[in-house]
């Protein structure tokens, strides 16, 4: 789903007070997200999202009626457009500066301390998404690329499944990353909760060793965010199985915008190269 075709389906669902042509895009990935006046929409890729989508929106209210800090959904239901997941969302106001590694510390420690909620949460299918980034993929990457990270996947979920946790398993956000935290005038809130998950907590944590060890964040960050949690993951001994699965995870999602951006290709290529390598020093660049 490239820009022009999520304008079209957000055209088509009437969910803004301004024409789709007028709105700002904010992000564009397996949604594209847009914002007009106080509202925000997210329009899903294609309609294998849906089930996400409304489970997105009953996290929202759950995290709502706990009284965590997070995105407030604008509407109950989401609706499918043309065949795409379309929610609604109350804009947040503007940053008051870049989240940093801490804010998300301190966030997880709330979402941590949580109960199940009343409904289901499923496993964080970690590597759940690998084979429809793949078939999304085509013949825009080498097959045998598709089929070393199809094999990776298998060895790292059979792994995976044999882990023994080192906290208590329950709920967890699922893509813990400081870029989705949004710190604003009454401090940081967490969004994309389309990835919540019930599972072993440390699948939190490891998303920020990843982020140390091939984005760039830096050691003294990645340092205040163990200080703020109060545990670092690596003391774990599954830390390098999650880690490992993440990353077959990562490299995957970038195959699925190959087909219509050439400088997705060259990342993906970089990913898979250094994952046959066995090199972890190659510098990995956010997508």
């Amino acid at each position: 789903m490239d820009e022009a075709r999520a304008r079209d389906v957000l055209a088509a669902a009437g969910v803004l007070p301004l024409p789709a042509r007028d709105v700002q895009l904010l992000a564009l990935g397996e949604n594209a997200v847009f914002a007009a006046g106080d509202l925000v929409v997210k329009v899903g890729r294609d309609a294998e999202l849906l089930d996400r989508a409304r489970r997105e929106l009953d996290i929202a209210v759950w995290l709502a009626e706990a009284g965590v800090p997070a995105v407030r959904a604008a509407t109950a239901e989401a609706v499918l457009v043309e065949g795409h997941p379309v929610t609604v969302w109350h804009r947040l106001p503007e940053p008051v500066r870049p989240a940093e590694p801490r804010d998300l510390a301190e966030l997880l420690r709330v979402v941590h301390a949580l109960p199940a909620p009343p409904f289901v949460l499923p496993p964080r299918e970690l590597l759940g998404g690998v084979e429809r980034w793949l078939r999304l993929a085509g013949d825009a990457i080498d097959p045998a690329d598709a089929a070393y990270l199809r094999e990776r996947r298998d060895r790292f979920a059979v792994a995976a499944g044999r882990l023994a946790p080192h906290l208590a398993p329950g709920p967890i956000h699922g893509d813990a990353l400081p870029r989705n935290v949004h710190v604003g005038p009454e401090g940081p809130v967490l969004v994309d909760l389309e990835t919540f998950s019930s599972d072993l907590r440390e699948h939190d944590l490891v998303v920020m060793t990843l982020s140390r060890d091939r984005y760039g964040v830096p050691a003294a960050a990645y340092d205040a965010f163990v200080e703020a949690y109060g545990w670092d993951v690596r003391e774990w001994e599954g830390c390098s199985v999650l880690r490992g699965a993440r990353e077959t995870a990562s490299c995957a999602w970038v195959a699925q915008h190959a087909p219509s951006n050439p400088k997705a290709l060259v990342e993906f290529r970089r990913r898979v190269a250094s994952l046959r390598e066995g090199d972890e020093t190659v510098r990995w660049y956010s997508f």
